[in-house]
């Protein structure tokens, strides 16, 4: 009997390599894998279904299922996890100095539901006071001009929210100070040139992330991987065969992180990286599964529903496959 062929995007994160070069193996399937930018994976998957199995933005994902829409299904696979304080710049001229300076200001961000900033809105709100309202939102092409949003929002209409000019970027927009903040996924072209105008929020972010993820256990999650619906329903044992197996690539990647391996990446402080997370985050330092990850997973939904994101409150059940919200023990 021949296996079920399958067609994967996803970026090629190094917890993934032992899916792209065959080194892991899902149960019953010949797997294609496609690996793309991230941003190429969203556009897409979420507007034409084209892959099989993908990586999703955790938050279109969970605004589709919230809408009813139940093209996909998710495992509890988290391959894009990331503390987000560090990726939230600000123009220097602004007489923005801590977090609560941001009300009444005018902000950036690529695209207003992306996880990233729900992440970024949700903390402010629970730990800062500082409210979506509170903010004059403005979207567009971090770094090319016309980027659009994947997916139609309605917004609470307490919330102000515009796209910016379609020749404008928000990078050249912040240097400039037509902008007062840029909420973002990655540094912008403008800090990274070095411009005396753009800076972070949180300089000593390292130190801000660490307390926060001492007094919350949180580790944000902002992708998952998703399923087309019809092959899950065609074939329910998919969910659990690919699970397994982005799990065994993880192991095999954290493993050669190990301290006592070679080092595997081209970084001469690495054993003392690891080190420094394990003593935080624990050995097992990017968890898969369910109730490893379910604080941050209800955080995050609640996140997604106080910001108006989605039209009802989803739960965690919701939006993972059955068959993977626990595992057969020996």
């Amino acid at each position: 009997m021949s296996n079920l062929f399958l067609t994967l995007a996803c970026p090629p994160y190094d917890r993934v390599h032992a899916l792209m070069d065959g080194t892991v193996v899902p149960e019953g399937i010949d797997l294609n894998f496609l690996p793309m930018v991230v941003e190429e994976v969203f556009w897409r998957q979420l507007r034409y279904g084209e892959f099989d199995v993908s990586e999703c933005s955790l938050s279109s994902y969970t605004m589709l299922r919230a809408k009813g829409d139940d093209r996909f299904i998710a495992i509890p696979v988290f391959t894009s996890r990331f503390f987000r304080h560090s990726c939230i710049f600000i123009n220097t001229h602004k007489g923005i100095k801590r977090p609560e300076d941001l009300k009444g200001k005018t902000v950036g961000v690529p695209e207003y539901q992306m996880t990233a900033s729900v992440w970024q809105r949700g903390i402010l709100a629970d730990e800062y006071g500082v409210y979506p309202r509170d903010i004059s939102w403005r979207s567009g092409g971090q770094e090319e001009p016309g980027r659009e949003d994947k997916i139609i929002m309605s917004l609470p209409p307490d919330v102000h929210h515009e796209s910016i000019p379609a020749d404008k970027t928000l990078a050249q927009m912040l240097d400039k100070g037509e902008i007062d903040a840029l909420f973002c996924a990655f540094t912008p072209s403008c800090f990274k040139n070095g411009s005396p105008n753009v800076a972070r929020l949180f300089p000593n972010y390292r130190e801000v992330e660490e307390d926060y993820y001492k007094r919350t256990g949180i580790f944000p999650i902002m992708h998952t991987i998703v399923i087309r619906r019809k092959i899950y329903e065609a074939h329910r044992w998919v969910a659990m065969s690919l699970y397994k197996a982005f799990c065994k690539a993880k192991e095999i990647v954290l493993g050669n992180y190990s301290i006592t391996s070679a080092l595997y990446t081209t970084l001469p402080w690495m054993v003392d990286e690891v080190e420094r997370s394990c003593n935080i985050l624990g050995n097992d330092f990017w968890q898969y599964g369910i109730e490893p990850n379910r604080k941050t997973l209800e955080t995050f939904l609640r996140y997604h529903y106080e910001q108006g994101l989605s039209n009802k409150r989803m739960t965690v059940e919701e939006l993972f496959a059955p068959e993977t919200m626990n595992v057969f023990k020996i």
